[in-house]
């Protein structure tokens, strides 16, 4: 059984009660939890929040809702407090301000699973469009060996070379732009909670480094998509011209 768990927290420090402010006349919430119920992998869709409003939002948009503390320390921990008491084999983390999202890349998450047993997690990337996206901070990189699974993740622009190693359209690079939408075994989503964060996974501000520290199989899976996340209010605009 797979399920898809979208942690929708109201305080967020950029943008206070995100999964309500309206995108196109609809709640952000309302476009992600859209994309997940057309899922057909997914047997089952909860929303994990800390606020009464989303919650009820949640309901009434047909997910299964679930109260979760306020303080807890990521949207990781949110989906575990969510998903523990739930039979389930598969866990996917649902990014909540993703109103662009596709069932298809959950299916595909789900199948990659269900499909690699000996992988832990799966999540996404695809190749970097710009040099200038490529050296920029804001977005993650993922190194992958021959078999598409993670070696390495971080902001920085990586493999650091020489040679000023830089991207190449016309050539297979190790190197991809990480996409934050991941699908966990949920035995491993348990160890992953409880182990707490690391100190390369600090350094690096990327959670996704505790899974490697810990010895996982993270399969990366390469897709045609670009992720289209709301962080701020002047990012409704963008979306909104998206939809268009």
């Amino acid at each position: 059984m797979a399920i898809g768990v979208i942690p929708a927290r109201f305080g967020s420090t950029r943008f206070p009660g995100k999964p309500l402010k309206k995108i196109a006349g609809r709640p952000l919430l309302a476009w992600v939890v859209d994309a997940a119920l057309k899922a057909n992998e997914l047997d089952q869709v909860l929303v994990a929040t800390d606020h009464p409003e989303i919650f009820e939002l949640a309901q009434s948009l047909g997910a299964k809702a679930c109260m979760t503390e306020s303080d807890l320390p990521s949207g990781t921990d949110r989906v575990w407090a969510a998903s523990q008491g739930e039979d389930s084999e598969i866990v996917l983390n649902i990014q909540g301000d993703e109103p662009l999202l596709k069932p298809e890349l959950l299916n595909l998450l789900v199948t990659t699973l269900k499909d690699q047993p000996d992988v832990s997690m799966a999540t996404f990337a695809r190749p970097f469009e710009t040099e200038e996206d490529f050296r920029s901070m804001n977005t993650a990189k993922v190194l992958v060996n021959e078999k598409g699974q993670a070696i390495y993740f971080s902001r920085f622009p990586i493999p650091f070379s020489r040679q000023a190693f830089s991207v190449n359209k016309t050539q297979k690079n190790p190197v991809l732009k990480h996409i934050g939408i991941y699908g966990f075994r949920k035995n491993f989503l348990k160890d992953f909670c409880l182990r707490g964060a690391s100190d390369i996974e600090m350094a690096e501000g990327l959670e996704q480094l505790r899974a490697l520290e810990m010895g996982a199989k993270i399969q990366v899976v390469p897709v045609d998509y670009e992720s289209w996340g709301v962080d701020t209010p002047e990012d409704i605009q963008k979306v909104e011209a998206k939809l268009k």
